[in-house]
């Protein structure tokens, strides 16, 4: 199909607009930007040009390397990557400012930030008003102090181990959290292998909250865990689906990608519960032609509520199977469960999956009519389906749509649970997951087994803690030692406050970061150690980056500045376990960056190449171009399964909305501006069908006051193209509004809650 409608040349049908470069739309301002970032860099004008020219991309997964990647040709440069790279150029921190904490915890992430980074170990002891400067000799015995006390003492002394080097029994008392904030694979890998060696599963990373359940539904489903396709399958597909995804936003460069398919013909469809402008349209700053007419992405746009979407999906499949277009040779041959998706889906009416989806009839034959007329299919999607209870469910019933059609495991196919981060996606293929080793290998004793003739000692063989589940042990007092790269609590999960009570009760913290954030304040029960890092272009040796396409990229060390006492993480991680148990020291060391990769090429075979990655561009791409080629999956019966869902049970209260969180102007948590160029929408914005607004008498910009079972969130109205009876507001802000203790199968908070609308 796409073949029949590509574009050549310049083409007005598809622009945003007539005026230049979008001038009077509500849209971001690219060439702006790159003058700020410019004068924000102007005292490290060399060291900025050589980390963008040559190092890996530290903000989304996408994989530029340099300037460029490996799908189309030209220069990529977005204002993500852009925005960040002040962090890694920046001067230290004046460290006089945290002998007083208290003014400290009243500024925002964006003004901690812009202090300066953590240039020496600093500690604050319960009862100080701030941190002291101690050397790494007293921060390194502080730590391992604490360590041999609670840990390795404990197993010392423990009659039930058999010998010193067993570890299968589990530690609850210690935990490592990673966040995604540009960390290599080498410290992802070193991490979890530190964990492991003093006794610990209770290690996790940032993919827990985001893509978990993406994890677990591909498992299910086809067998694979990452992506099965690479971007290049983008450009040309008949169809490119995004549901829950808001890649303007959150990966800005892929819209080149969008441009470029269009002009192949490619039909893109948007599902969502918001009709985002950035999917509508949006000016691409390297494309000629989009830098100043804009252009149109989305084809067509499906809003469904909050929560609605198994049953929208559920009525795309039923339509499939009425029409006449499921690929039946597919379904038979290749394929398991598809009898009894559609004798569930037969029992499912109509009018059920109207109310349970928030979207008529007519829509779901119209999203199945556009896949049953396409040959080819890439179905992308990201937290708008994983951050549900039902995330997992929401994920499978998506893929149930491509499984239907047999639009997986070919060239312009695939499905693709795109990452926002660039340090997320080889966070759980390097093993530093609660619930895997590396590799995803599941925790039992025949894989620890395994991993204890490689490493010469036994892990543990029960699971850790995952993120949240780390957090409600710290509230119950039961962690002792809580060792935190990047990250901020306070600002990732729900409830913030009950998160502050619970790191309140922790005894001892440590906080590995480059600049100051405000879980670093919560007051010491004992102690809290805070750790200078470096950046990724600062690890001595260089270091790896795993993209959403399981691309492996080299970034190499790059010549600049340099701040204090930082040193690498995964360096320190290392030294803390040798001085912890040093009569096993040597099980634990590593010389070099590279001694890193050489491991984990034993250790995870199918990132076999990354000990050859040496120089920048250097690249390696574990499963080859596409996964599940031939339709062949990596199931136990090498089929692919169906998955019969029942749309959960969201009912609203009369007189609630349900609100669910969205991001803006920011990455992750690091909000980056009060306005988001692409809405409109301010932080405290509250944005609200038209319908919703006019029932309940409220103007454009009038105060109301949001209230859930947990919190409340004052803003302000904002009237936007939602699902009526759905609200969004800004991730992190409106996590007051959200329960804690509501997560999916797979450990990932539920971001979203229901809510009364009171006016002021």
């Amino acid at each position: 199909m796409a073949d029949d409608k590509k574009r050549k040349g310049w083409d007005p049908s598809s622009w945003a607009g007539l005026s230049p470069n979008g001038f009077g739309h509500i849209k971001p301002n690219h060439y702006g930007d790159m003058l700020n970032v410019l004068w924000d860099n102007r005292d490290q004008l060399g060291y900025a040009w050589r980390i963008l020219s040559r190092g890996v991309c530290d903000g989304c997964a996408l994989g530029v390397s340099g300037l460029h990647d490996w799908t189309i040709e030209g220069p990529h440069l977005c204002a993500v990557r852009l925005n960040l790279l002040r962090l890694n150029t920046m001067p230290a921190l004046d460290i006089s400012l945290l002998e007083d904490v208290s003014s400290l915890e009243m500024m925002r992430g964006k003004e901690l930030r812009a202090l300066g980074r953590l240039p020496y170990p600093m500690l604050r002891r319960a009862g100080e008003k701030g941190f002291h400067r101690v050397s790494w000799d007293d921060a390194f015995e502080l730590i391992t102090d604490r360590i041999r006390k609670s840990v390795v003492g404990s197993r010392k002394n423990d009659p039930t181990t058999q010998r010193p080097n067993d570890l299968t029994t589990q530690r609850p008392d210690l935990a490592f959290y990673l966040t995604s904030r540009g960390i290599t694979n080498e410290v992802y890998y070193v991490a979890q292998k530190v964990a492991r060696f003093l006794g610990a599963n209770n290690i996790d990373n940032a993919a827990r909250i985001c893509h978990a359940p993406s994890t677990l539904a591909l498992k299910r489903s086809v067998g694979a865990t990452a992506s099965t396709c690479s971007y290049s399958d983008w450009i040309g597909t008949d169809l490119l689906v995004f549901a829950g995804s808001d890649v303007a936003n959150n990966q800005p460069v892929t819209t080149k990608y969008m441009y470029h398919a269009k002009k192949q013909g490619t039909k893109i469809l948007v599902v969502n519960a918001y009709r985002e402008p950035g999917m509508e349209r949006y000016w691409i700053p390297s494309a000629a032609e989009s830098a100043l007419f804009g252009t149109k992405l989305a084809d067509d746009f499906f809003l469904v509520q909050v929560g609605g979407d198994v049953a929208f999906f559920n009525g795309v499949v039923k339509s499939l199977i009425e029409s006449g277009a499921a690929d039946r040779a597919f379904i038979q041959e290749h394929t398991e469960g598809f009898g009894e998706l559609k004798t569930t889906l037969a029992a499912q009416s109509w009018e059920s999956l109207e109310q349970a989806s928030g979207a008529a009839r007519a829509d779901m034959e119209r999203f199945a009519g556009h896949v049953a007329c396409a040959s080819t299919g890439v179905f992308v999607w990201s937290m708008g389906l994983t951050q549900h209870h039902h995330g997992v469910e929401n994920v499978r019933a998506f893929l149930n749509v491509a499984l239907t059609r047999g639009m997986v495991g070919r060239e312009k196919c695939g499905l693709m649970p795109i990452r926002g981060h660039s340090g997320v996606q080889g966070g759980a293929e390097m093993g530093a997951y609660a619930t895997v080793y590396p590799g995803g290998l599941p925790i039992n004793e025949e894989t620890s087994a395994r991993f204890g003739g490689l490493w010469g000692f036994t892990p543990p063989t029960t699971a850790g803690l995952n993120a949240v589940e780390m957090v409600d042990a710290c509230a119950r007092g039961e962690i002792d030692l809580f060792y935190n790269i990047g990250g901020n609590f306070l600002e990732t999960l729900p409830e913030p406050e009950y998160v502050r009570g619970a790191l309140a009760k922790v005894p001892f913290r440590v906080h590995h970061d480059i600049v100051l954030t405000q879980q670093m304040f919560v007051e010491p029960k004992e102690a809290v150690l805070l750790l200078p890092a470096t950046t990724r272009y600062e690890q001595p040796g260089g270091g790896t980056e795993t993209t959403t396409e399981r691309r492996i990229l080299f970034s190499p060390e790059i010549p600049g500045r340099r701040i204090g006492e930082a040193r690498s993480e995964w360096q320190v991680l290392m030294e803390l376990a040798e001085r912890a148990d040093p009569e096993r020291a040597d099980l634990i060391h590593f010389d070099s960056a590279q001694e890193v990769r050489n491991e984990i090429a034993k250790a995870v075979p199918f990132y076999a190449g990354i000990e050859t990655l040496r120089g920048q561009g250097e690249q390696v791409q574990w499963g080859g171009t596409r996964l599940c080629e031939g339709w062949k999956f990596p199931t136990q019966d090498g089929k692919a399964h169906f998955a019969a869902l029942e749309p959960p049970n969201d009912a609203l209260p009369p007189g609630c909305f349900r609100v669910t969180t969205r991001r803006g102007k920011q990455f992750n948590s690091m909000v980056q501006a009060n306005r988001d160029p692409l809405t409109g929408a301010n932080r405290d914005s509250i944005l609200m069908a038209q319908e919703d607004a006019d029932r309940l008498s409220l103007a454009e910009g009038e105060r109301v006051i949001l209230r859930s079972e947990t919190g409340s969130f004052e803003g302000r109205i904002m009237v936007a193209p939602v699902h009526p009876g759905s609200l969004q507001v800004h991730w992190p802000e409106g996590n007051v509004l959200i329960p804690r203790g509501i997560c999916d199968e797979s450990g990932v908070p539920d971001y979203n809650a229901t809510v009364e609308v009171l006016k002021i």
